[in-house]
């Protein structure tokens, strides 16, 4: 199992140099990879693409670049570009977001999620391979059949070795795509203790496609918090949870809060819905319970976030992508080197 760096969004006044910082200490410490997402602010290529001017050998992974926000044939050419700039160091992870920012920020209907990703890897992988694009589907149709258009290919040289394309998924379904088209998965609130029921969903998605015992990517999402003691170290990931578990969605779509269920927390999921939607989002991060956040995050003193490292590496995560919490950058950087103290205290380095 690989070491990744988190950065999630750069929201508020972050100050971009604390990204690169982070970034830097990551690389110097043998992190293998750094990962960027996007939401409604800054966008994923542009602070990979500045951080890999900048760095020399730390691969640089979009988690995601969203399905509604760009064209297919756009994001072929962005993970081209990348590819060709960075001597290979990009992988490319895609996700259809969610309801209110595919509908509220990009103005594309949510509807039958799956079937637009299976299309859009199709294309961007056809694109990536500089081969003439021409597709038809029911989602996307390249050229359009009623207009001057005609079918097109990149005009760079394609990238000389594949860009890895990795699927963020929550659930089942979503899960089994990945299985069937992707390179690997980008996993969210993963606990290693319920992993065998996710790999079971990728498999299914592997075999339906003849892709059984292909190599397989599993980069989780992890929250780090090193400290003396694990339950006061939960404290800083309660707002991420409740926000996630209780306000990422509505009542009825929730991937996150389905989720929490499925993992055996259906009475916790409820409460911490409910609190948030009513606006008493104090009370809501209160109410996530700290085994959840114990299981799907890395907590306490060294010795601890080495056995969790283990952990997930027995649970075949390929990268752990770590998410260093802190309110300021030197916290953060404390926090990056406890978890490279502890990899190699697991002997896994």
């Amino acid at each position: 199992m690989q070491l990744g760096l988190n950065l999630g969004y750069l929201v508020g006044a972050d100050d971009p140099a604390g990204q690169l910082t982070l970034t830097r200490r990551a690389e110097e410490l043998g992190y293998h990879s750094v990962w960027a997402a996007e939401a409604y602010g800054s966008d994923s290529p542009t602070l990979l693409a500045w951080l890999a001017g900048q760095t020399e050998r730390i691969r640089l992974g979009a988690a995601v670049m969203q399905i509604p926000a760009r064209s297919p044939a756009m994001t072929g050419m962005t993970a081209a570009s990348m590819a060709l700039l960075t001597n290979g160091r990009f992988s490319l992870g895609l996700g259809v977001s969610g309801p209110q920012v595919s509908e509220g920020w990009h103005g594309v209907r949510f509807a039958r999620p799956l079937g637009r990703t299976r299309e859009y890897v199709e294309i961007v992988r056809t694109v990536l391979s500089g081969r003439t694009v021409a597709y038809e589907g029911d989602h996307f149709t390249l050229p359009l059949p009623d207009g001057p258009g005609k079918p097109l290919k990149l005009t760079v040289a394609p990238p000389a070795e594949p860009v890895p394309i990795l699927v963020a998924a929550v659930g089942p379904k979503n899960l089994e795509l990945a299985g069937e088209v992707a390179d690997g998965w980008l996993a969210v609130f993963l606990a290693p203790e319920f992993a065998a029921e996710h790999h079971e969903h990728i498999r299914a998605g592997q075999a339906r496609a003849g892709r059984d015992g292909e190599p397989f990517e599993v980069v989780a999402t992890v929250p780090v918090v090193a400290g003396p003691d694990p339950q006061a170290c939960a404290d800083p990931v309660r707002a991420y949870a409740a926000l996630y578990v209780g306000g990422m969605g509505s009542r009825e779509q929730n991937f996150y809060n389905r989720l929490a269920v499925r993992m055996g927390y259906a009475d916790a999921a409820a409460e911490v819905q409910e609190l948030f939607l009513g606006g008493r989002q104090r009370d809501a991060r209160a109410a996530v319970p700290y085994e959840f956040i114990d299981q799907t995050s890395l907590l306490g003193p060294v010795d601890r976030i080495a056995a969790g490292l283990t952990r997930f590496a027995e649970a075949g995560v390929t990268t752990c992508a770590i998410v260093p919490y802190g309110r300021t950058v030197e916290e953060k950087l404390i926090m990056v080197e406890a978890v490279a103290k502890a990899y190699e205290l697991a002997g896994l380095a």
